[in-house]
């Protein structure tokens, strides 16, 4: 008995630092780890997921919700007819008006839906703390419209009356921007050796993609090396 959590981990920076937040916060014994492909063309962001489990010894979950999206052109996915922007996120705000081409439709509301569901199975009887690293940078400009803080409140809620009370929605990076992620990442001693950041489905990161550009800035303002993308890899 007792607390438990749920962390949706990408593989990535932000779904790492929750990892590290909710073992430091609740112990590795009661912490659990899920991943969702979704037919994401950057599918080696799975094997990082894996890794990062077995490195903090913790269980970890993955399901394919793929079949969900294949009616999606959406540039991250497999089979799409775009390409992945090699601008930052807000320039491609600037020239859209709106969301970015690697918007997934509803992928967040999906992937929380489908964590709820697991985490009410795998502690029936004890409250869990379901954790997403969604973080103020997504949000800005409405780019990623399911990581803003009234999306996230909405389906908070949601989480929390479906599933009786016992889940409750953590996004404790909403109000941060993702230096700030680093920032308490490197205090709480995150793999972020083990992470992958990169949407290109490649075997180095491209150095150009938005979410490489924001690793890249997010390690510099904090005055540290990237551990797992040394300079030399992203040239």
């Amino acid at each position: 008995m007792g607390k438990k959590a749920l962390v949706l981990s990408s593989g990535g920076i932000d779904s790492t630092t929750c990892l590290a937040l909710a073992v430091a916060e609740l112990g590795r014994a009661n912490v659990a780890s899920v991943s969702i492909f979704y037919g994401q063309r950057h599918r080696v962001e799975l094997k990082a997921a894996h890794a990062i489990a077995e490195c903090y010894g913790i269980r970890q979950f993955e399901f394919d919700l793929s079949p969900v999206m294949q009616f999606s052109n959406c540039a991250l996915l497999d089979g799409s007819t775009q390409e992945i922007s090699h601008t930052t996120y807000g320039e491609q705000v600037a020239e859209n008006g709106c969301k970015v081409a690697t918007y997934v439709p509803f992928r967040n509301g999906l992937m929380l839906s489908t964590a709820a569901s697991l985490a009410q199975s795998l502690f029936d009887k004890d409250e869990c703390d379901l954790y997403l690293g969604a973080h103020a940078d997504d949000a800005a400009g409405n780019a990623y419209a399911d990581c803003s803080v009234p999306f996230l409140e909405h389906i908070g809620q949601a989480i929390s009356i479906g599933t009786y009370g016992l889940v409750h929605l953590s996004a404790p990076f909403a109000h941060l921007n993702k230096a700030g992620v680093v920032a308490k990442g490197l205090e709480l001693g995150a793999p972020y050796h083990l992470t992958w950041s990169c949407y290109e489905g490649g075997e180095r990161p491209c150095g150009e993609c938005a979410t490489c550009r924001d690793r890249a800035a997010a390690f510099a303002a904090n005055g540290v090396p990237d551990p797992a993308f040394p300079a030399d890899h992203l040239e």
